[in-house]
């Protein structure tokens, strides 16, 4: 009878030993000391480049083009500060035109001058508005005639016209048709002067002086406008073969313009601030000038014609205005000239 055989367990069998691989001995190189790479050589590995324009910045036609459009700015703003100052000074002429009134008494026979003198000036005091009435004595009536006449007038012998001079304190109040009626009804020989002929013809100089001035600034800033035409062209043409492969790998004319248009709007400012500045530092030595040179044959002509001529707050206001305009319209004329270029070139 055969022997039957015990079966062992799974459980219970002897696990078998794996004996670990061993690494095959090398041997061991000697250490190599790398050597540092000269400062000049440059890793293959590549790198981040900055962006750059696709105008140069500093070019000798960018140098050339900030000056151009400094000069028209510069001349741009003394154009608006021309303006400004002849402007307040026709106002000024106007206000005290229309603040003062003039009163004339013709001599005649049988009249006596001072009895009606007298009535002018108590009949103009009863008006409304009116805020003093003085009548010019002989001394101030002989050095208003000294420079046609000569010195050593007798008034008594010639028939020279009295003067009441009236100043006005509220022009709207005053009724000036009102007040001429009753002087010519009451006061014999009496007239009666608003200057109203001389004001309106200070209306029409400073509006003409005004349309001029803005005349000239067109001139101005149309001259540079086809100046940063013809430099915007001019760098076109010297950055040619760029532009044509921006424009035929895909670049939208838009993306060109705006590097254009980067590119003139700084040199727009640099030039618009620097002409700007020269100017109102101009417009500073002018009434350090008028200031401070009073009895100068010079300074007292500018004084008469203007006053203290000095630019006022709307002046400089305009030359920053102009500034700001001439950096606009150096951006704008730039993108439109390289938009119109590259229509071409399709």
């Amino acid at each position: 009878m055969a022997k039957e055989t015990k079966k062992v367990p799974a459980s219970k069998k002897p696990a078998p030993q794996v004996k670990a691989a061993r690494k095959p001995n090398r041997p061991k190189l000697p250490r190599q000391k790398t050597q540092k790479k000269p400062a000049g050589e440059r890793s293959s590995a590549p790198k981040f480049r900055s962006l750059t324009p696709i105008v140069p910045p500093q070019s000798v036609a960018g140098r050339a083009l900030t000056l151009v459009v400094a000069i028209m700015s510069f001349l741009a703003c003394l154009t608006v500060g021309g303006v400004s100052v002849v402007w307040d000074a026709a106002d000024d002429w106007q206000n005290d035109l229309v603040r003062e009134v003039t009163i004339q008494i013709r001599p005649a026979e049988g009249i006596d001058m001072l009895r009606e003198i007298d009535k002018a000036v108590a009949l103009t005091q009863e008006f409304p508005g009116v805020e003093t009435v003085r009548a010019l004595s002989d001394d101030e009536t002989r050095a208003l005639l000294q420079p046609w006449l000569g010195d050593g007038l007798e008034l008594e012998s010639l028939p020279v016209p009295r003067l009441i001079q009236i100043t006005v304190d509220d022009p709207e109040a005053l009724d000036l048709s009102q007040l001429r009626a009753a002087l010519e009804q009451e006061v014999i020989g009496a007239s009666l002067d608003d200057h109203s002929i001389w004001t309106s013809r200070l209306s029409a100089m400073a509006g003409a002086v005004v349309l001029g001035g803005f005349a000239i600034l067109a001139l101005v800033l149309g001259s540079m406008v086809l100046s940063v035409v013809f430099a915007t062209q001019s760098a076109m043409a010297g950055n040619k073969d760029v532009v044509s492969v921006l424009h035929f790998v895909g670049a939208e004319d838009s993306f060109i313009a705006r590097e254009f248009q980067r590119h003139f709007l700084v040199l727009g400012l640099k030039g618009g601030i620097s002409g700007g500045a020269i100017a109102s530092l101009a417009f500073l030595m002018l009434d350090l000038f008028t200031r401070r040179g009073s009895g100068q044959a010079g300074s007292d002509q500018l004084s008469a014609l203007f006053g203290t001529v000095s630019v006022s707050l709307p002046g400089y206001l305009g030359v920053i205005a102009v500034v700001f305009l001439v950096a606009v319209l150096t951006a704008l004329t730039s993108g439109l000239a390289v938009k119109a270029h590259l229509k071409r070139a399709d």
